[in-house]
């Protein structure tokens, strides 16, 4: 890979340490990710898109292995109505494509919400920007680099 992904410039710039991994293949699935990357699922990071009004979106980021309680996100933004960001959506917000997307590198600004879970692990992994390649780190440096964040719980028990 002879240029950078997106969110490793993104951490570059921000003197956060990291390592890249690039899976040797297509990715399939959460679990297939965690093993390549010697991790288990729930240290694998996933950038949630969601439509919560016209043109208005925010990013959940959970812990892999676990689910968004639907009841307890609509709660926390107080309104009823939202839904999944289509894959058109998710690469106009983010500019990258699922399977890739991260919290960093967004052409604007996006509110993010951060489940608990994801500080579980003392190392994670999340997308690069780039699909097959993923950003792994400690989760102090992922608290660190997310700044002004908020954490809430999200998760299905």
């Amino acid at each position: 890979m002879s240029e950078l992904p997106p969110v490793a410039r993104v951490l570059d710039e921000l003197h956060v340490p990291y390592r890249l991994f690039v899976h040797s293949g297509p990715v399939h699935s959460l679990e297939q990710a965690a093993r390549e990357r010697n991790q288990q699922p729930e240290q694998v990071i996933r950038s949630i898109v969601f439509r919560v009004g016209k043109d208005e979106f925010l990013m959940v980021l959970m812990a892999g292995d676990r689910q968004i309680a639907w009841p307890a996100l609509r709660r926390y933004l107080g309104q009823s109505r939202l839904t999944l960001a289509t894959e058109d959506e998710v690469r106009s917000v983010t500019g990258y494509e699922r399977g890739a997307v991260a919290p960093f590198g967004l052409p604007q600004p996006i509110r993010i919400l951060v489940d608990a879970s994801v500080f579980a692990h003392e190392e994670i992994s999340l997308g690069s920007g780039v699909r097959g390649t993923a950003v792994i780190m400690t989760s102090i440096d992922l608290r660190r680099a997310l700044g002004n964040v908020e954490i809430v719980g999200l998760g299905e028990e």
